[in-house]
């Protein structure tokens, strides 16, 4: 067997609707479809990235308690052309637990933090590694 990509990455959400324009305005996703599961009780809703849109975020909303067993993702990573321009136009919008700075690695790539709106980690990803993540 061989992995070929990531499908999908699904983050437990509170609400859809607070967490689809979230994902819409802030990063440019696309959403494509909203579901609600057969068990009738929880809901789906994907989004893309629209250039790739074999890319793919999967927001779960419905689930009891405020974290299951299957726990909650710890971030969710996108890659940019031009970091420094998505962390202020990132500042300007006043979004939670943004990072103070933008964090440099030994390789070149350089990443920031910030908070979607259930307090996922959402990570902007400029890579120097000459390709995807």
């Amino acid at each position: 067997m061989t992995v070929r990509k990531i499908e999908h990455v699904g983050v437990i959400v509170s609400s859809l609707e607070k967490s689809i324009p979230f994902y819409e305005k802030v990063l440019g996703l696309r959403h494509s479809e909203t579901m609600t599961h057969t068990n009738g009780v929880i809901r789906l809703a994907f989004l893309s990235c629209p250039e790739y849109p074999e890319t793919e975020v999967e927001l779960i909303e419905g689930y009891d308690g405020p974290v299951t067993r299957e726990g909650r993702v710890h971030h969710i990573a996108f890659t940019v052309d031009d970091i420094e321009l998505e962390y202020a136009r990132i500042r300007s919008l006043d979004i939670a637990g943004l990072d103070e700075e933008i964090t440099t690695l030994p390789n070149g790539s350089r990443y920031f933090f910030f908070e979607g709106p259930d307090g996922e980690a959402v990570e902007l990803f400029q890579s120097t590694r000459g390709g995807s993540r």
